[in-house]
């Protein structure tokens, strides 16, 4: 297969960055899984936004102090000037956010100094996600793969040419573009207890450290401090920072409070790990009693749902809690217009690192920081956009690929861990 432009994923990155590229390209997306089956669709808290000109420091300031200000300021500046218009885009495509008559609401996460965040109901990754698939799907121009997974890049003289990859029977095929997207998402699926689908596992960064393409900070792990408790095995379902943002607590087996609920995840996280040690326990408890019965149907009715599913009315008593691995701040290594160290392979979302998340993502700045540079990588392709020739002929030795699955995920928790012993 031919085309212009190839993305791999099609989370809000993917999808926005496609939306981005001029009509007359031809662009292919291909997804590991279904289409709705990415991150993007799970993110339940919200978006953060520039509310006005007066929030500009104090927005800078949280996402800098939840990074450890080991973040990047430029990439920490285009996002929140970026913010305004994103959100106008997303509106046009259908995105629906909470208001109040006319104006937005906005609601308030942990370490944010004021409310900036906008939400639809706890599906706020979903209404967004959605809108951007239709969109996609409406395009005469993009094609949409389900169920293609990624294996290889075609590489010549530290050139992107496509891709190799694999559709759900197994038969491989080459897809060539004159430029690549990597838009795959986070490294869940490594981990025994995690937030994230189980087929995101890296597969990016496996091909990064195989063609020596820069990766950054892929140490850099966070775990989310509060998903529901159970004994089943699969993804754990989140329970949204905005819960506590709105006033939930945690509480030890004592019914005592022992943190500061609104303090950075990572924090958070710690403190909760060193009262479940501290007791002996296998969880902690959040408690609604807080927030008004009538707001937590409105605006959680799914947390609310899920856990009368699993025996919990959160309306009437704490839910069971523990930390999981949730979002990756490293990734591959790219600049402020998304581009990697390899010429015409660029890289946005959770699998990129360009420095705004630092060592600590800031609650509800993932949907943001991703529209935001996917949007930047369509517009510097189609800047200096120029054809390739197709010179050689792909022959595809499906035998080098018969346990790519399992070396591939070996190569990415080594260089985890040899990315933080390097830091220890």
């Amino acid at each position: 297969m031919r085309t212009d432009i190839v993305i791999v994923g099609c989370g809000v990155a993917g999808l926005y960055c496609a939306l981005n590229l001029p009509k007359e390209k031809s662009i292919v997306i291909v997804t590991k899984d279904e289409a709705p089956k990415s991150d993007s669709f799970l993110a339940q808290g919200g978006i953060c936004v520039l509310r006005d000109e007066s929030d500009y420091e104090s927005f800078y300031e949280d996402t800098m102090k939840a990074g450890h200000y080991e973040n990047n300021p430029e990439s920490v500046e285009i996002m929140i000037r970026s913010s305004r218009e994103v959100i106008g885009e997303l509106v046009a495509f259908g995105a629906r956010f909470e208001k109040d008559g006319e104006e937005f609401m906005y609601t308030r996460e942990g370490a944010h100094s004021r409310p900036r965040i906008l939400f639809h109901e706890d599906e706020t990754g979903k209404e967004i996600t959605s809108h951007l698939l239709e969109a996609v799907r409406g395009r005469r121009n993009i094609t949409l793969i389900e169920h293609y997974t990624m294996v290889d890049l075609i590489c010549r003289d530290n050139e992107c040419h496509g891709i190799i990859g694999h559709d759900e029977e197994g038969r491989y095929s080459a897809i060539r573009a004159d430029y690549t997207v990597l838009a795959t998402g986070g490294i869940g699926g490594l981990f025994k207890h995690s937030t994230n689908y189980r087929h995101l596992t890296g597969d990016a960064l496996a091909l990064a450290l195989k063609y020596g393409i820069k990766l950054q900070h892929i140490d850099y792990i966070q775990i989310h401090p509060t998903t529901l408790y159970t004994n089943t095995h699969g993804r754990e379902f989140l329970i949204s920072e905005s819960v506590r943002g709105e006033g939930a607590v945690l509480l030890n087996s004592k019914g005592e409070r022992f943190v500061n609920e609104l303090l950075p995840r990572d924090v958070v996280a710690t403190a909760i790990f060193d009262e479940m040690k501290r007791e002996g326990s296998e969880h902690v408890w959040l408690s609604l009693a807080p927030i008004p019965t009538e707001e937590i149907k409105t605006h959680f009715p799914h947390i609310y749902q899920r856990c009368l599913e699993e025996g919990y009315d959160v309306t009437r008593e704490p839910i069971p809690v523990v930390p999981s691995q949730h979002y990756f701040m490293g990734g591959i290594d790219v600049d402020r217009y998304s581009k990697t160290t390899m010429e015409r392979l660029y890289a946005a979302g959770e699998t990129a690192c360009n420095g705004v998340h630092g060592r600590n993502r800031l609650a509800s700045n993932s949907l943001l920081e991703s529209l935001v540079f996917a949007k930047r990588a369509a517009q510097h392709m189609t800047e200096g956009y120029s054809a390739v020739e197709d010179r050689d002929e792909i022959v595809i030795d499906e035998s080098q690929y018969a346990n790519y699955k399992e070396e591939y995920q070996k190569a990415v928790l080594a260089a985890i861990e040899k990315e933080k012993q390097s830091h220890e």
